[in-house]
């Protein structure tokens, strides 16, 4: 049985690399880890208010000894992992990057968590102990390798803690939806007062679930939001947008740090909008035509919504 843990979340950024020789870049977990002899994509945990693309060449350079930079975004995944040894269960928000190498030497590690950094062809990797996020990066079967939790656990989908510098703050992950409509419309909400960006037109979504995938996040928000039922088409881009003073609801000044996935969605039958949750950030959802979005204000589009409509090609 597993014993109760105590439920954490993070977001982290790693990288998927291969050499010449369609090698892929594997670091492996020491004895300070909770996986000791575990094999997983270099990269780790996003910190406050930093981009993921930042995140995933600074820890890939502190795991490898190798200087990468971004090529584009692969994936991005949840998982939960409970680690009794540490009492806590970790929902991982994953943002997986291509990568390629700008040079440096590859090193190991003495007292850190991961020790060794290697080259592996896809045929070793199969052999190997492998987290499962890694595995299905690299399209291989994973292996038992992570102790899930038998039951998910309560969280709150906001909490904010106290910084170093005394100001709260937060960092959340969020999934969007740059919704169409076979008439090429585009769906957008709008944030309700009292909420930071009042007044805007922004993407349905919103914050994931412990526990929870962000395409079935984003899909169970958009019925929520709009009424409408989508189909998930692709992965445009993740948004990171950091906020260091947010006022919202809760009457206070937060240093709000947001990463949000956004993917493009297809609502085959679409019908007059409706916000089921009342009373909650969204308080008008409508569908906009090509040329309707294309003269709304860029003040009044949130900074998420003008990077995926951007990214979508669809102004």
């Amino acid at each position: 049985m597993t014993p109760a843990l105590e439920p954490l979340r993070r977001i982290a950024a790693y990288a998927v690399c291969a050499d010449s020789e369609d090698r892929v870049l594997l670091v492996r977990a020491s004895p300070r880890s909770g996986t000791p002899g575990v094999w997983s994509l270099p990269g780790g945990a996003v910190d406050h208010g930093e981009d993921p693309n930042h995140t995933v060449v600074r820890e890939t350079a502190a795991e490898t000894g190798l200087s990468v930079a971004v090529v584009g975004l692969q994936d991005v995944l949840a998982d939960m992992r409970s680690l009794p040894h540490r009492g806590i269960t970790i929902h991982t928000d994953r943002l997986l990057y291509k990568v390629s190498i700008r040079g440096g030497t590859l090193c190991d590690r003495i007292g850190q968590p991961t020790d060794l950094a290697r080259w592996h062809s896809l045929a070793e990797a199969r052999s190997l102990p492998l987290r499962p996020f890694t595995a299905r990066a690299l399209g291989l079967p994973a292996g038992p390798v992570d102790l899930s939790p038998e039951e998910t656990p309560e969280f709150p989908s906001f909490y904010a803690v106290p910084g170093p510098d005394g100001l709260h703050r937060a960092q959340r992950f969020a999934a969007y939806a740059v919704a169409t409509d076979p008439d090429g419309r585009v769906l957008l909400t709008r944030v309700a007062d009292g909420y930071p960006g009042a007044g805007c037109w922004h993407l349905p979504g919103g914050g994931t679930d412990y526990g929870e995938q962000p395409g079935a996040a984003l899909i169970r928000e958009l019925v929520e939001e709009t009424g409408q039922r989508g189909r998930l088409v692709e992965l445009l881009g993740v948004a990171s947008h950091r906020d260091a003073a947010s006022l919202g609801p809760e009457g206070y000044p937060i240093d709000w740090h947001g990463v949000r996935a956004f993917y493009r969605v297809v609502v085959d039958a679409p019908a007059p909008p409706t916000v089921a949750d009342v009373g909650g950030s969204t308080c008008e959802a409508r569908w906009f035509g090509p040329d309707e979005l294309g003269a709304l204000p860029a003040d009044r589009l949130t900074e998420v919504t003008a990077e995926a409509v951007q990214a979508a090609r669809l102004t």
